[in-house]
């Protein structure tokens, strides 16, 4: 759930965000539908070097009972404090891993390896995959192989990678990346960016040997989808084309619930919480 000011937004290759509403509602409607776990990404945080969700996170952990990860600028461990104390139950950090790596032995060692997620956001370039920050925006020169094995090795308990060369376009997930990022290291595998059909979560799973697989495009307007969502906090804030041209869909992306994909699954033979 990428977050901007109030309201939920989502967009292509972490660009050209746009506002699909009020991030409570839809946060509520995928814990009534099963969803194991919400993430919460501020994708301004980088801009105001500040995380600003603590408001959302708190009343959201209210009325859900699922964990929570939030990430965005989070750069000390007051910052993991603060976001821990409002509700989140993991935090996810990116940039200021990349910058002070010791920030993850340090936080890993404050608040147990289990609280830490590293995120990576991956471009490819001619065959090698780069680490990116800032939404995508900002260069490292880190492969992200060799990164995330340190990022590993310092005591990050998962990782969530982003492929953003897929990321909104329900493309498929980048299949080659997610493997060998999941063979490559001995904690779980976050697949992140490019699912568009319910297939897609299956082979990121069986070929691409991802431990779980983060959803936005499709459970996002499978919500619009049903007229759920009404309040819209900021309106005003925001590109909110998207909302008043009344289209329920986007391209070639499938909206699904939770539920179907978790029952897509199991008719698989692929194991999730029922």
């Amino acid at each position: 759930m990428d977050i901007k000011g109030p309201n939920l937004v989502k967009g292509i290759h972490l660009e050209g965000l746009r506002v699909l509403g009020n991030p409570e509602e839809f946060a509520e409607f995928y814990y009534q539908q099963g969803a194991d776990e919400l993430f919460y990404q501020d994708v301004v945080a980088s801009l105001y070097e500040r995380n600003s969700l603590h408001e959302i996170i708190s009343a959201t952990a209210k009325r859900i009972f699922i964990p929570l990860t939030v990430g965005g600028g989070i750069r000390t461990i007051q910052d993991i404090k603060d976001v821990l104390r409002a509700g989140a139950d993991k935090v996810s950090i990116n940039t200021a891993a990349i910058r002070n790596p010791s920030f993850i032995r340090e936080a890993s060692l404050k608040f147990g390896s289990s609280t830490i997620v590293v995120a990576i956001e991956a471009i490819r370039h001619d065959g090698n995959y780069e680490a990116f920050v800032d939404n995508g925006r900002q260069e490292t020169g880190l492969d992200v192989f060799e990164w995330a094995i340190t990022a590993e090795s310092l005591g990050a308990g998962e990782i969530v990678i982003t492929s953003v060369d897929r990321e909104g376009t329900g493309a498929g997930y980048d299949i080659d990346l997610i493997r060998k990022l999941s063979e490559a290291l001995t904690i779980p595998v976050i697949a992140h960016g490019g699912g568009g059909k319910l297939s897609d979560v299956k082979e990121v799973i069986e070929a691409g040997k991802a431990n779980a697989v983060a959803i936005a495009s499709c459970l996002h307007y499978d919500f619009i989808s049903k007229g759920i969502s009404v309040d819209l906090p900021g309106r005003k804030e925001g590109n909110v084309a998207f909302l008043e041209s009344g289209r329920k869909s986007f391209n070639n992306i499938q909206s699904f619930s939770v539920k179907k994909l978790k029952d897509y699954l199991l008719s698989q033979e692929i194991s999730c919480r029922p």
